[in-house]
């Protein structure tokens, strides 16, 4: 669902630079922005289908705002489709706003090119509620060359990714999904349900899995290995896991386990349309009890990898406070608020008790129609999970055993290093158009690896991939030394 227009967006990141260096401001410098009793509204932009309701809602919480912080709220949200272009061009565009929500390589980027505030004397201040609530591994592993740039969303906090199967066919067809332990274990299963179901494509679009920790994303041949030397970047496509991982989806596309268009399909694949078999994606605890209510039928997951605590992990829902806001002390009041109040955060989330959800006797929540045709919005995008309400048939353990996994993640050895792209940009840009080029093919199987992966790596290193390489080799060796 967050997965972007990659190009466009680093494109876009890389070009401001220039515009934003004269914004660019840190929290520690002054506190000029403080209106003292004025009130002040806050401009927050976030991600998302526009909703209908939004406006009825937001009565609500400025009525609440008002009274606790002094201040309202403008939330305004764009369309995933829209989110990395427009976003990126507001922000280059130097527009006066308080709060946007970011994550990965945009949320790196920003902060560097000055278009984010850093917030640590902030959150020593405004924010000091905040340090008690959310998990440290979220507040360091998002620091920006020693600084932070906003406040994360305290969730889960590493990365799993998962087989996802529709639980009606696998029971059908009497599959031990116990055995799925990689990408070559699914074979029987795809072969049955391709013979058997005319109906169903046994693998949503889908992209074969190499695991490492990226520094820019799984589409860019920068990585760091989990295992051996984990302190040496290399090019994961340069591999034979890469080789091995893309002969077996070539195999799977000859098939027809894959739709013909994988590799430049626009299809989400909607939970709620049952026309899939198996499917990829991040995990959380509880993941198949989420899925399944919004499928509306029975989905069970089956995990490809141990849970790991990666960059991309930890900084994957971010709320910034914009180098351009008015008055970044009120918008941290804000932040503090929303990820402290259970009020707020509920109603901000699920909208209003009675006209959007229902409470029932046990404090456990229920949608309402109102909710699903007005107020649907993404949880993981608007603050601390940990204080949402339970939904009737949420197990009651529920953030315990987020807890649990987080505490049970194993950390990756880069957590926590940021790589500055700007003395490499020119070869960074060229290398992103090969990666786009070449990387949707081979993931998906659409191409013979055999002779596209060669031809894919040779033109990587002619466009400068060994000089990105030793860049990024250099900062981490330098930003391993300070962690000393």
């Amino acid at each position: 669902m967050k997965k972007k227009k990659l190009g466009l967006m680093l494109a876009s990141v890389l070009a401001a630079g220039a515009i934003l260096s004269a914004c660019s401001k840190d929290s520690s410098t002054d506190g000029s922005g403080a209106d003292g009793d004025k009130p002040y509204e806050i401009k927050w932009y976030t991600i998302g289908t526009p909703q209908k309701d939004t406006d009825k809602v937001f009565e609500e919480v400025n009525k609440y705002t008002k009274e606790k912080i002094n201040a309202t709220v403008k939330m305004t949200q764009i369309d995933w489709g829209d989110w990395d272009q427009k976003s990126q061009v507001m922000i280059n565009s130097g527009e006066s706003f308080d709060i946007i929500f970011t994550n990965g390589t945009a949320y790196v980027q920003n902060a560097q090119k000055g278009a984010f505030l850093a917030v640590d004397d902030l959150l020593e201040k405004e924010g000091k509620a905040l340090k008690d609530v959310i998990n440290p591994d979220l507040l360091e592993g998002n620091k920006v060359d020693g600084k932070l740039y906003g406040i994360p969303a305290n969730k889960e906090v590493a990365r799993q990714d998962v087989y996802t199967f529709n639980k009606r066919l696998a029971d059908e067809y009497g599959f031990d999904l116990s055995k799925v332990k990689t990408l070559q274990d699914l074979e029987p299963m795809l072969k049955t349900i391709k013979e058997n179901e005319p109906g169903i494509t046994p693998m949503a679009t889908f992209k074969a899995p190499l695991r490492y920790d990226y520094v820019v994303n799984n589409e860019m041949p920068f990585a760091f290995p989990f295992e051996g030397d984990t302190d040496k970047v290399i090019n994961p496509f340069d591999t034979d896991d890469a080789m091995q991982q893309y002969k077996t989806m070539r195999k799977y596309y000859q098939a027809g386990y894959l739709k013909e268009d994988a590799a430049t399909s626009k299809d989400s694949w909607p939970m709620d349309v049952e026309n899939w078999f198996v499917r990829m994606g991040g995990s959380q605890p509880y993941a198949d009890l989420l899925w399944s209510r919004s499928a509306k039928y029975e989905v069970v997951s089956v995990p490809s990898e141990e849970p790991t605590i990666i960059n991309d992990s930890v900084s994957g829902s971010i709320q910034a406070i914009s180098a351009t806001s008015k008055n970044p002390e009120k918008a941290m009041e804000f932040l503090t608020l929303l990820n402290t109040d259970p009020y707020l955060r509920n109603l901000v989330d699920k909208g209003i008790e009675g006209t959007h959800y229902k409470k029932n006797d046990d404090g456990t929540i229920e949608d309402l129609p109102a909710r699903i045709d007005g107020y649907n919005m993404p949880s993981y995008s608007l603050g601390n999970h940990f204080i949402l309400d339970l939904y009737k048939d949420d197990p009651k353990d529920k953030w315990e055993k987020f807890k649990e996994f987080n505490a049970s993640a194993v950390k990756a050895p880069s957590l926590g290093f940021k790589f500055n792209s700007d003395p490499v940009r020119s070869e960074l840009a060229a290398i992103t158009n090969i990666s786009q080029e070449f990387y949707p093919a081979l993931a998906t199987g659409s191409v013979d690896p055999e002779e596209y992966l060669p031809k894919f790596n040779e033109k990587l290193k002619e466009a400068g991939l060994e000089k990105v390489l030793t860049e990024i080799q250099k900062q981490f060796d330098d930003w391993k030394g300070s962690q000393q």
